[in-house]
């Protein structure tokens, strides 16, 4: 038996992220070419800690965080009765990204993959659970990018299960929405699983590699299409339209997501919780595109929910 299987899967896991947050940090930084992340540790007063590495102001990234954390703690029951979980004490780790750039021609994206584990007043595990995903966010469609990222997502879900990929699409799709807004996306999905618990056809180590793959593809789905599209010359009117979809991006983080629900009903850290959130945005009353411009068929796009795959 090799010495990395037999480390606890929290441990495994817990290298995994930070190593990840090492290669997505040097590959977004390459691609920016001028702006570093700036590392900040923390630590959880009641049990644990992160690593928030901010980029800002940078020739390509106006905003961006790409965050790990390792917390525990004992379950409250303020936690009982907003994520519906029982049990004594728990744990939690995982990366967490957002990054907004300045071009409104390159994509905003979200990634996110964690374990949690709940565990009985003997310290016994009682419940294991995976989750995760990695979803895009333009502001201008180019069909081009939108297939590459799916189907890179979809290559890995495919060395797994190949009813994976069509299954966290649609949960993706239908996450990922502003439902007091018509149930309007965010964006143009991705894939999205929460809630994994391993059994015996799937067990810890199924669940580990899968997710593993997933934030493994997320340097080939994204920062090809920032190479792609970040020396696109661009307007004020466009940077308008940016701002607008912007906000639509805080409302979906501040009403519906779950993560951030979950970090504010556990005393995380507002600093890391918040960063998701981009620089500058507009909340204009009623606005709407031009019917048939560029920025309405991004709105479509993210009004009827598409397949990006052959």
């Amino acid at each position: 038996m090799s010495a990395e299987t037999q480390q606890p899967i929290t441990d495994q896991f817990v290298n995994y992220i930070h190593d990840l947050q090492n290669r997505i940090c040097a590959a977004l930084e390459k691609a920016d070419g001028t702006a570093k992340f700036v590392e900040d540790k923390w630590d959880r007063p009641e049990g644990g800690g992160g690593r928030t590495r901010v980029i800002a102001n940078g020739a390509v990234f106006e905003k961006g965080g790409v965050n790990t954390s390792v917390v525990f703690g004992e379950v409250t029951d303020a936690m009982k009765t907003a994520l519906k979980i029982n049990g004594a004490k728990w744990f939690a780790c995982g990366l967490s990204l957002v990054i907004h750039p300045l071009n409104p021609f390159v994509p905003t994206v979200h990634c996110n993959y964690r374990m949690f584990e709940l565990y009985n007043e003997q310290d016994e595990v009682t419940d294991r659970w995976f989750g995760g995903g990695t979803d895009l966010t333009p502001y201008y469609l180019f069909e081009e990018d939108a297939r590459h990222f799916h189907q890179t997502y979809k290559d890995a879900c495919d060395r797994f299960d190949p009813a994976f990929y069509p299954k966290f699409k649609k949960v993706c799709d239908d996450y990922f929405v502003n439902v007091h807004r018509n149930n309007e996306r965010r964006g143009i999905g991705g894939i999205f699983y929460d809630y994994q618990r391993p059994d015996e056809t799937k067990d810890v180590n199924f669940w580990f590699s899968f997710a593993k793959a997933c934030g493994d593809a997320f340097v080939p789905a994204y920062v090809s299409i920032v190479q792609r599209r970040k020396n696109t010359p661009y307007t004020e009117a466009n940077k308008h339209w940016q701002e607008i979809r912007r906000g639509r991006y805080v409302e979906f983080n501040l009403v519906h997501d779950r993560g951030t629900l979950f970090g504010l009903k556990t005393n995380g850290r507002i600093e890391s919780i918040l960063m998701s959130l981009p620089p500058t945005v507009r909340f204009e009353y009623n606005y709407q595109p031009q019917p048939g411009s560029e920025e309405d068929k991004l709105l479509q796009a993210c009004l009827h929910p598409r397949e990006w795959t052959n």
